[in-house]
This record gives C-alpha cells, structure tokens and sequence, in this order.
C-alpha cells in the first residue's frame, strides 16, 4: 500500500496536490485504518498533547498500566513501546504517518493490549493522522505559543489541538490542565466527562483527590494525593503538572492509587528531560527544552537548585549556570529566536550558541537572531560555537566545581539535521566521552 500511495504521489502534479491536500490527508486517514481494520476500535486509546511535558506524561502512563497489571502500548517523540519491547522512534517525527500510526495500533491489538497511549501534535491532527482512531480519552499538559508559521497564528495552533477534545465521546474523559489558560476554551470543546488537575487537587465527577506537593526539587518530587504518598524521580514543578497529569489519567479508569505509587516511584525517567549526565565535580544536564517557556523552566528549576555535594545554593546572577542553546532551523518557529536570547542572557552566567538542527538554514543566522533578543548589556556576552561538539567541550572546560552545565535543545534526538542531511547523534554520549577527555587530562 505504501508503494501504491508513494505512486500515486509522484504522478499528481505538486500544485494540484497542495490544493488537494486536506482531502488527500482525509482519504489516506480512512484507508490506513480500512487496511488494518480499524485496529482502535478495539483499545482504550489516550492521546496526549499539548505544547510540552507530552512525552513525559505517555511514559509514565505506560508504566502506571503496566504497573497495574494491562498490557499496554505507547508511542512518543523517542520510542515505540508494546508491552516490555521498545524500539526508539528513529522518524524525527513525534506522531507517525497515517500507515505508520495504524500499523502500530494493530500491532497493539495483536498483541493483546488493553491501553495505548499516543502522543498527539498540533502538526499531526493538522494532517488529521488522528483520524479513524477512536480515543477513550485525551490529555491537555499545556498550551504556549509553538509552530506559528506554520498554523499561522497561535490561535489556530490551539484550535488544531482543540481538535483532539472534539473527537472523544460522551463516554471519554478530557484530562485537562486547571492551571493552564486555554483549560475553560477546552472543556468547552468537548461532550466528554471532565477530569481536572492542579496543584492542589485532582477533580473526577463527584470525586475529589486533595493534593499537596510536600517537596518539589531539581531532581525530585514528592506528592500526597488522596493520602496516598507518590514519590517521582522527577524535577520541578512543570515535572509535578505532567506528574499530576498522568496521576488523573490513570484515576479516570480507576486505577488504584497504590499501583499509581508504585509504577511512579520505579520510574526510570524520560532521557533527554532534565536528565543529570554527570554530578560532580560540576552538574552536567541535558534536556529537550526547545520553546521559550519549556526552556525558562528549565532555567528557573536548575538556578533555583541545591548542589548535589550539600554546598549552598548558587544563583545564576551570583555564577553557576553554564548555557548551550541554539534553535532550530528549517524556517521552523523563527520567532522564538529572539525570545530564546533573552531568557538565557537572564539566566545563564556563560552562554554557548552553537547549532541545533539548522536543517538548510545558515547557522550563524539562526545565532544572530538569538542575539538580538538579548538585552544592549549582554549582547557580547555569547561565545558562537556553532560545531555543536566543540560547544559542549568548551562549556565543559569552562565549568568549576558546583557549577551546572545546561544543553538544551535536542535531548534524546538520535539525528542532527543539516543541509537535508540526517546525522546519527547522542547528546548524552558525547557529554561522556568529552567529560571523559577533561578526566583523562587532569590525571
């Protein structure tokens, strides 16, 4: 069928396709989940989605149903996961094609799963590669400014999303966000039953989970939901939200808060998500931050952090906070550029720009635009370092002990994009292998 599809597309020519486009995505959608025999039918199906936290979320809900005894299936920006087997997703691509996402729920079905849990983007539902799948349920983290050139405007970015509540029935549940601004604009988009959580409680129809978050760290996160104590290896309080996110997920089909505890505790984490690659004698981390408001939390939870050796904190005015960034190219999301440049000059006392996935776009561009949002004050403060390795290496050689090292940017992402080319890449590899260099020096 692919062969077939890929035909088809070669011999229509590229204006009347671009004019054809919403019909040819509808169609596609009907006869992938026609040729695997509409496999969600068969599943309790969550999409989660929102700006960030969505990986993290469909992670941990994998293992809370396991934890609980379903079998279950779940796919995100980094892997797909039946059961115990795992393959890394390896598309650049967070929501696979039609074919792809279809093909994957059926292999769920054959595999005897009870619950699938897909990471949902505005991009895919754009393409309306949700379509022809049936969600029990859907799940709002957050919603910020992201891919405005190609919605065209944050609005219409919201409303792609909004598309994904539209979907569930009566029946479904919309796991939403109290805390978010778009929340009330998205239960109204939906016949579905309400679920609400936020920093104080979860809310299911006629049942209430008081929460309180008895310790929020760079690293940790200990909770008390309905006097049931969850602790997560999990930092910050937009870690706390995606925490709380999939704790509320899970009640909506009932799964004890026991199971919950459990699969949460011995939650090996999300690579690449404010991932501690070293400890000392300087904190090395590696996270995916690539929005403006993803990456100041980022910021915020790290300045705000206790040195794992017990040393007093270090505030990022007073030194501390080592930064490499750079952002992504491809005409993708130009105007976070100048937003990225004036969060890391308040924040970071070294700042690295280097490149990230500058695709066809010329890199030293794409760091220009990231000064100009930089204050007069700061403007020369940046070293660019557009070789990505030599950028880390330098921010390593840079560092003392007790300060943090910050890469954001790509996190887990096996490629690196440049001049159409694909590049196997492993952020937290070279991490090692250049802190290994500075070891071997100094001995």
């Amino acid at each position: 069928m692919e062969k077939f599809l890929s035909f088809t597309r070669s011999i229509i020519p590229r204006r009347l396709l671009l004019f054809l486009q919403p019909a040819y995505h509808l169609l596609l959608a009907a006869l992938a989940a026609l040729y695997y025999g509409f496999p969600s039918r068969h599943l309790t199906v969550i999409g989660v989605t929102g700006t960030n936290g969505k990986t993290t979320v469909v992670h941990l809900l994998h293992e809370i149903f396991a934890a609980a005894g379903f079998k279950a299936g779940s796919l995100s920006s980094l892997r797909f996961k039946i059961n115990n087997d795992e393959t890394p997703n390896l598309l650049k691509m967070t929501m696979p094609g039609r074919l792809q996402l279809q093909k994957f729920l059926a292999q769920c079905r054959a595999s005897s799963c009870r619950f699938v849990i897909l990471e949902v983007t505005s991009e895919g539902i754009k393409q309306f590669r949700h379509r022809f799948i049936q969600f029990r349920a859907a799940v709002l983290t957050n919603v910020t400014p992201e891919h405005i050139e190609s919605h065209g405007s944050f609005e219409r970015y919201r409303d792609a999303k909004l598309e994904l509540f539209r979907c569930l029935p009566p029946s479904g549940w919309a796991v939403l966000n109290r805390e978010d601004e778009s929340a009330e604009l998205f239960k109204r988009a939906t016949a579905a039953k309400i679920v609400w959580y936020s920093a104080s409680a979860i809310e299911l129809e006629r049942v209430g989970h008081p929460v309180h978050l008895l310790k929020v760290e760079s690293s940790y996160i200990l909770a008390d939901v309905d006097d049931a104590v969850i602790e997560a290896p999990l930092g910050g309080f937009f870690n706390a939200q995606n925490l709380l996110a999939a704790v509320a997920a899970a009640l909506a089909f009932q799964i004890s808060l026991s199971a919950i505890a459990q699969a949460v505790h011995r939650f090996p984490g999300v690579p690449g998500r404010l991932e501690y690659v070293s400890r000392t004698p300087f904190a090395v981390v590696v996270d995916y931050a690539h929005t403006p408001d993803a990456l100041e939390k980022v910021y915020q939870v790290l300045q705000s952090a206790r040195l794992p050796d017990g040393q007093a904190e270090r505030k990022a005015q007073s030194g501390g906070l080592i930064c490499v960034l750079g952002s992504a190219g491809g005409g993708r999301d130009k105007w976070k550029r100048p937003e990225l440049g004036r969060i890391i000059s308040r924040y970071c006392q070294e700042i690295i720009l280097t490149s990230e996935d500058p695709d066809e776009e010329d890199p030293d561009q794409i760091a220009s635009a990231i000064q100009s949002g930089m204050p007069n004050d700061k403007i020369q403060m940046p070293k660019v370092i557009l070789d990505r390795r030599t950028a880390i290496r330098e921010a390593l050689r840079s560092a003392h002990s007790g300060d943090t090292v910050v890469i954001t940017g790509m996190g887990a992402q096996p490629w690196f994009i440049e001049k159409g080319k694909k590049i196997p890449w492993d952020e937290r590899r070279i991490v090692r292998e250049e802190l290994a260099k500075i070891q071997n020096k100094s001995d």
